[in-house]
């Protein structure tokens, strides 16, 4: 099947390989060249001019290669531009379906099916295309989960004997950045994104960390903290270059994500601490603790780096006791 296209997009398009790389993303749209292309455009728009995260643009990418593959098996042809134009609600449906049955979660679906509006948003301001059939799918309800932080004392515990691992250097890599994650409330791409120039040693007591969407923060730092990233550039065995993340994987190389989740779960079965203790959850644990002990919600946000306080509320649901007893001490009538 021969899809007419009317739009002249893009220009003088020559005969090539049916996929291209899309962006700086290391991986392939199962496309034709010319829906390649334009997907290629869209997501160097979301990472350049919107300035979203490397890791969003990934997952945006995931979504809109899962749509195309579907689309490609439901059409008997890879998609082109025309077949975007005569995309319809049941069509969509029939996608949202096909990935519930595979097992995918509401929270899963509703990213994928807001990464589809943007892509259509983009297409018709682009005067490429003018589909609204992903605009008029309602989102699937999303369950509203609450953090599960440590304790305090399991918090301590974490970090009283190390982080074991079978090369020394390896250890102390692993204790500073979980430090990082609950002393200063990183994710775990903020701290492994750290130069060896803007590492947090001496007497650098706050460092300014680059977020989502390219917000910029200031945290501060813990000597305990400084300490352990000192022990590790120490013992590194490679030379960390100023521009370069310092933390780096056994071979050398920048530090994988994998990892540290790996040495989250062996201090797991050490401690006997719930499944639910993992690196992120390390985040949760220094916000809900600073909230604990009087600190304002507004800081916390600060802090964290969330855009909206919205998304900082939701650790007053992890602790109420402290909530109700800011009511009983504010209010005029209690």
């Amino acid at each position: 099947m021969i899809c007419s296209i009317q739009k002249a997009w893009p220009p003088q398009m020559p005969a090539a390989p049916p996929v291209i790389e899309v962006g700086s993303l290391d991986s392939l749209l199962p496309l034709g060249l010319e829906t390649t292309a334009i997907a290629a455009r869209w997501l160097a728009h979301l990472e350049h001019e919107r300035s979203l995260s490397v890791l969003t643009c990934e997952a945006y990418n995931r979504d809109i290669r899962t749509f195309m593959s579907w689309l490609s098996g439901h059409l008997g042809h890879p998609p082109c531009i025309g077949d975007f134009e005569h995309l319809n609600t049941k069509t969509v449906r029939r996608f949202l379906a096909h990935r519930r049955k595979g097992g995918v979660e509401s929270r899963t679906l509703a990213r994928s099916l807001s990464a589809l509006r943007m892509f259509f948003r983009w297409l018709e301001k682009q005067d490429v295309v003018k589909n609204r059939a992903f605009q008029q799918i309602q989102r699937p309800k999303v369950g509203h989960s609450v953090p599960r932080p440590l304790t305090v004392d399991r918090a301590a515990a974490l970090f009283d004997g190390g982080v074991d691992a079978v090369e020394p250097w390896i250890a102390a890599r692993d204790t500073a950045v979980l430090l990082l994650l609950y002393s200063a409330g990183l994710r775990v791409s903020e701290a492994l994104s750290i130069t060896r120039k803007d590492a947090p040693i001496g007497l650098r007591e706050v460092m300014r960390i680059t977020g989502k969407g390219g917000k910029e923060r200031v945290v501060p730092v813990l000597a305990v903290t400084r300490q352990a990233v000192e022990h590790y550039i120490k013992l590194c065995p490679y030379e960390l270059d100023p521009g370069e993340p310092m933390f780096r994987g056994a071979k050398g190389g920048p530090l994988s994500p994998r990892l540290i989740q790996l040495a989250m779960e062996r201090v797991r079965d050490q401690l006997g601490l719930p499944q639910t203790a993992t690196p992120h959850a390390l985040r949760h644990s220094f916000a809900t603790h600073l909230l604990s002990a009087g600190a304002d919600l507004r800081q916390i946000q600060d802090l964290l780096g969330h855009a909206s306080l919205s998304s900082t509320q939701i650790y007053t649901e992890v602790d109420r006791d402290r909530l109700l007893k800011v009511y009983a001490a504010a209010h005029p009538r209690a």
